[in-house]
């Protein structure tokens, strides 16, 4: 072959290798938790978005919970001080303040210490990214908390498999600076009328709903969360009105309050929270 025809060869072969290099994903950089305590899990591009702001509520203001709260924040405390501790999942009744305990917690747990701890939001439809992410976060010095709010399961779907070994088996295992907060308002996380249809079509039906179930037994600690009865529904208004310094008087809020719930049809910590952004535009303050 002439010398001419051997460099056109080369050349167009540099040009390929340098296409495919382009074309290949790159390699994700490592988890940086300088910008922030808080993230978001982005999985489509393996990347942590920085949260400077997290939306969340003051943990004092979290009424009605006070056993299932000092049971959260001792784990997350142990947990932030390098200690054992377990994954944990929050289930139970809509709008009582199971995604903002969470967040409370953490924010608690980095008043008392700066930045000992950081919170990760992973979305639902990105857990089978999850085993990327925890690649990533393997050998970082700072303690993490992944975190999915109002996590479950639908028919056909298998990525809850892929939450499974993550959280407790693999040859790998969990590292031991993370740990994982779920809410959901089933407690096993799928569908009862997934878990009868196991039953009934399965050649060992005790089996196959073992394997749904097992799922939940991934988490160390099982937090009920339940209907708020009249009197914890006032105690949060009541909270909030002291919290923000609002003016108005007690039998007036306690019948505004009442009202409230009777025209939503349900009491609990997202309908007091609705009922304070309603009163505090009428009455002319600032939730802040």
């Amino acid at each position: 072959m002439s010398k001419p025809n051997k460099d056109r060869k080369l050349a167009v072969l540099r040009r390929i290798a340098d296409a495919l290099e382009r074309l290949a994903p790159s390699r994700p950089a490592p988890a940086s938790f300088d910008s922030a305590d808080a993230f978001v899990w982005n999985g489509a591009e393996d990347r942590l978005e920085p949260v400077p702001d997290v939306s969340r509520v003051d943990l004092s203001l979290l009424k009605g919970v006070d056993h299932v709260r000092d049971i959260l924040l001792d784990n997350t405390r142990r947990f932030a001080s390098g200690l054992p501790a377990n994954n944990t999942l929050l289930w139970g009744a809509r709008g009582m303040g199971k995604s903002s305990l969470v967040k409370a917690a953490h924010a608690d747990i980095n008043l008392r210490e700066r930045h000992s701890l950081v919170l990760i939001e992973i979305h639902r439809e990105e857990i089978e990214s999850l085993p990327r992410l925890m690649g990533q976060l393997r050998g970082q010095d700072r303690r993490v908390i992944i975190f999915c709010d109002d996590l479950s399961f639908d028919h056909d779907d298998t990525s809850y498999k892929s939450l499974k070994a993550v959280l407790d088996g693999g040859i790998e295992g969990r590292p031991a600076n993370v740990l994982f907060y779920a809410t959901s308002n089933r407690r096993h996380l799928l569908p009862r009328d997934m878990l009868d249809n196991e039953r009934s079509t399965a050649i060992n039906p005790s089996e196959a709903v073992e394997e749904k179930v097992s799922l939940s037994d991934r988490f160390g600690l099982w937090l009920g969360f339940h209907n708020c009865s009249q009197a914890d529904y006032l105690d949060m208004i009541d909270g909030y009105v002291s919290f923000y310094g609002i003016k108005i008087d007690p039998e007036d809020l306690r019948a505004q309050a009442v009202e409230w719930a009777t025209t939503r049809g349900a009491r609990s910590g997202r309908v007091a929270w609705q009922f304070m952004q309603d009163l505090a535009g009428r009455l002319g303050y600032r939730l802040e």
